[in-house]
Order: C-alpha cells, then sequence, then structure tokens
C-alpha cells in the first residue's frame, strides 16, 4: 500500500485541478457523502471525537497485518469531507507512520489551513488526535 505521503500528494493534485475554494468546498462535500455510514451503535459516546462544534464519530479498528483502519462520519457536509480526508490520509497505516505524520504541514500544503474557521481547524485538529491518541494506544498494545 502506498504511504501517506503518497495518499497527500494525491489530494494535493486533485485539490491543484480545482479553481477556487469554492469548487474545493463542493468536492470536500463530495468526499464526505462517500463515506460509509456508521451503524447507530458505531455512533457512542466512545467513539465521539470531543472538541468538535459538530457531531464527530470515529471508529479505530486494528488490523491483522498491524495497520488501523479508521471510519467515520458526521452529522455535517463539510465535517464528512473531512473525516474523508483524513482517512485517505491515514486509514491502512501502522501506527508508528501515522504518529511520524505532520497533519499540521498537510493541511498547508492542501491549503485548508486558511479555507477552514477557526472552530472548524479545531476540530480537525480534534480529529487528528484522536487518531493519534488511537495509533499510540495500538502501538503499546
Amino acid at each position: 500500500m502506498a504511504g501517506i505521503h503518497d495518499a497527500l500528494t494525491e489530494l494535493a493534485d486533485e485539490f491543484d485541478l480545482l479553481g477556487d475554494w469554492e469548487e474545493r468546498y463542493r468536492y470536500v462535500i463530495e468526499l464526505g457523502k462517500a463515506l460509509a455510514p456508521l451503524s447507530d451503535t458505531e455512533r457512542s459516546e466512545a467513539n465521539k471525537v470531543r472538541g468538535c462544534a459538530s457531531q464527530v464519530w470515529l471508529v479505530t479498528e486494528p488490523q491483522a497485518d498491524g495497520t488501523l483502519r479508521f471510519r467515520g462520519d458526521s452529522d455535517a457536509h463539510i465535517v464528512s469531507g473531512l473525516i474523508a480526508i483524513l482517512l485517505r490520509l491515514y486509514s491502512g497505516h501502522r501506527p508508528d507512520e501515522i504518529l511520524a505524520f505532520d497533519a499540521k504541514a498537510a493541511f498547508d500544503q492542501l491549503g485548508l489551513s486558511g479555507a477552514l474557521s477557526s472552530q472548524r481547524s479545531n476540530g480537525l485538529a480534534s480529529m487528528v488526535a484522536r487518531i493519534r491518541r488511537d495509533a499510540e494506544l495500538a502501538r503499546a498494545a
């Protein structure tokens, strides 16, 4: 499987094909609509991400090969799209690779840092922190 940086390059190329941020927002929303829905039981307090203005749930599934698979959902379209971006970057990778990845630099490269409201940026940071926490736990297991 390709690494996180390959996924970032692919996303950056897709974003570069889009013109302005209105088009990019539409694309992010489309990414979110393509997420597989979580079940009602997965939309639990245990899977809820704290620090997000919207409702956000993140499910972490350790795989037999040592990688982590992430699935997520939100009640907000743009946030669902941000989850989809995070899943493309992080899902299917080993905890060490996840922990070594600089998410802030990635969001800067994609232009997300400047395009998101501070509330959405904080929520995105909370989602990344949750992914990193789960990677730490998996690495320690």
